[in-house]
């Protein structure tokens, strides 16, 4: 990082936003051809033919009116997807987020300077801490470097959002409040709040013009701990925003109508720079097993998290670290990347602080108390009960694959993220007995405001290549031509993805132009192979590579009996977290994940037995 910071010393992190490309529209006859090969693998031939035919109407009819319509909404715009998708996918869902919307990941200090030791959660968090805000300062100056692959630079908007931004609830439709300024743009708030066994704290990471260090964190961080042990428990008001969306934005509307003040303090929290959680559990956690930390930081205590903030820091009893985050402001890899550089100054400072131990003379935290009355108590209590309801339903699963990682996939010229993929749909082949509709995120990131297109792993190729792995009667050069087929698809899909030559952000524009304008939903979107290959939201498995640093990731199911899959490769390990609900009888996330690991295994096999 600090070799790339003063390489871009002459960069800028947001200076190139105003040249890069304008996200474009994909062309109608490209796309509907893409999406008739995408469901292949979910139909019989008379349901293909079918199918076949509405999109051939499609194509000849309305669809080529809303795809002008389109062309002519993307004329205006740089982006002219970004709104609606934040809408659709974000904004508008009403089910709670925190859960079903939310990421969270662990951090991984443990496998290095900071293994689980009770006793440490204090010092540890004011070191990490203040990484944090020296990161945050980065930003302000515009010093984080500029994301790019090859010379061409990406789009970096989303790295506004990771600071002083939360999700503020309404009654049919959320808005993001987002009050980060760059140094250049002016002011921007500079405290942090603090969630502590239901009360909120909030101090400022400012004093007299710097960053305050960490033995000075280390003494607000002790006052809040002491405290909150020596007292009551707080009415627990963040538990509000576990809640259905439009259930949570009436509670926030009564709190405001009890007191003004409680709206102050609810704009504190929600423009202060991050939230830091003080948890009390003590997670078990190895490199090799992640699982029960990661199910406390998505599943954990609704008091001390706020769940529509974009930046929830988590600390444990035992010095274990990770995060949660709102998922409607930015993608996963901004909070990789900042992960990414708290790992690595953790690592160079040895996991210690190494500066003066002198603590200024600095005001104590403010407490925020909220007036509340019986209602809200009452809000208060029926959300802990819906998302603890619901978390227990939650199984979670983070495993490490310690045989072989990248450095072998990529001896053998196999791609290690689709080697991911693939191991995925086999696994799921056999667990399941039929072919999975998958989502992997592609990113968007080489247009403007770009955040991601679906990638739809289930390939023909994919299954065809599975089917083989199954039959016994087929020939080990048969399986690795088929699987080396399969790898070429999902390579090219991946390209064509980056590159906006996706289809499903290309048919979400067509459906909701004719939203728009009052017009019948078209039979292509009711037809029931549309859902059936995952559209509108229905993949089977929703899944995403976190990339190839240490930081691991977990997100829920799309849907009931499907999976969540977030993985990160590293040169000899492969790390796979998988989320499934208990009450689905037919899901079982360990052993999807004992199935992918001797899918590794076997191909690994038959690379090397099939040219021998």
């Amino acid at each position: 990082m600090e070799n790339q910071l003063a390489k871009s010393a002459e960069e800028r992190t947001f200076q190139y936003q105003d040249s890069l490309p304008s996200l474009p529209v994909p062309s109608l006859e490209e796309s509907l051809k893409r999406y008739l090969e995408s469901v292949k693998p979910f139909a019989n031939e008379e349901e293909y033919k079918k199918t076949e035919e509405i999109v051939r109407k499609f194509k000849n009819g309305i669809g080529g009116e809303l795809h002008q319509k389109l062309l002519e909404r993307a004329k205006g715009k740089r982006n002219w997807l970004e709104e609606w998708w934040l809408n659709v996918a974000y904004l508008d869902v009403r089910m709670p987020s925190q859960l079903n919307v939310n990421f969270a990941g662990p951090a991984p200090y443990i496998e290095h300077y900071w293994p689980p030791k009770e006793g440490t959660q204090l010092e540890r968090g004011s070191i990490n801490l203040w990484h944090n805000l020296n990161y945050w300062q980065l930003l302000r100056k515009e010093k984080v470097p500029v994301h790019k692959v090859g010379n061409t630079p990406l789009d970096m908007s989303q790295f506004r959002m990771l600071f002083s931004t939360c999700k503020v609830p309404g009654i049919t439709r959320d808005s993001v409040m987002s009050y980060f300024r760059t140094e250049s743009e002016g002011h921007t708030p500079s405290h942090i709040a603090v969630l502590c066994r239901g009360r909120v704290f909030v101090f400022d990471a400012i004093q007299e013009g710097c960053l305050i260090t960490p033995p000075e964190i280390l003494r607000q961080l002790t006052y809040i701990h002491q405290k909150c042990h020596s007292e009551p428990d707080g009415p627990g008001i963040a538990a509000l925003t576990s809640e259905e969306r439009t259930r949570w934005a009436k509670a926030r509307e009564y709190l405001v109508s009890l007191d003004p003040e409680n709206l102050t303090m609810l704009e504190k929290i929600q423009s202060s720079l991050l939230v830091y959680s003080i948890e009390d559990g003590s997670p078990h956690v190895t490199p090799e097993d992640y699982s029960q930390v990661t199910t406390m930081l998505l599943t954990g205590d609704p008091t001390v998290r706020w769940g529509d903030k974009s930046y929830n820091l988590i600390s444990f009893a035992n010095g274990v670290f990770g995060c949660n985050c709102d998922h409607a402001p930015y993608d996963a890899m901004i909070i990789v990347n900042i992960s990414h550089y708290i790992d690595e100054k953790i690592l160079e400072n040895e996991g210690r602080w190494k500066g003066s131990e002198n603590v200024r003379d600095i005001p104590l935290p403010e407490e925020l108390i909220f007036t509340v009355d019986e209602k809200v108590l009452d809000d208060i209590n029926q959300a802990k009960a819906q998302y603890l309801k619901q978390a227990s339903d939650l199984q979670i699963f983070v495993y490490a694959f310690t045989s072989f990682g990248k450095k072998l996939t990529k001896k053998m010229r196999l791609h290690p993220d689709t080697f991911v993929q693939l191991a995925l749909q086999l696994a799921y082949y056999r667990l399941h007995g039929c072919p999975g509709c998958c989502y992997e995120t592609a990113m968007t990131r080489y247009f403007y405001h770009g955040r991601t297109e679906t990638v739809r792993s289930c390939t023909v190729e994919a299954v065809r290549w599975c089917q083989s792995m199954q039959n016994p009667y087929a020939s080990l050069l048969e399986r690795q031509q088929k699987m080396l087929q399969a790898f070429a698809k999902h390579n090219k899909m991946m390209k064509d993805c980056s590159t906006g030559k996706g289809f499903d952000r290309h048919l979400l524009g067509l459906s909701l132009i004719a939203k728009e304008e009052g017009l019948p939903i078209p039979e292509l979107f009711t037809d029931p192979l549309f859902s059936k290959s995952g559209g509108g939201g229905n993949f089977v498995l929703s899944t995403s590579l976190i990339g190839y640093f240490r930081i691991q990731g977990v997100v829920a199911p799309m849907v009931h009996n499907g999976y969540g899959f977030f993985y990160h490769i590293r040169d000899n390990r492969f790390v796979v977290a998988c989320t499934a609900w208990k009450s689905c009888p037919e899901t079982d996330a360990e052993k999807l994940i004992e199935q992918i690991f001797h899918a590794f295994h076997d191909m690994i096999q038959l690379m090397n037995t099939a040219h021998l």
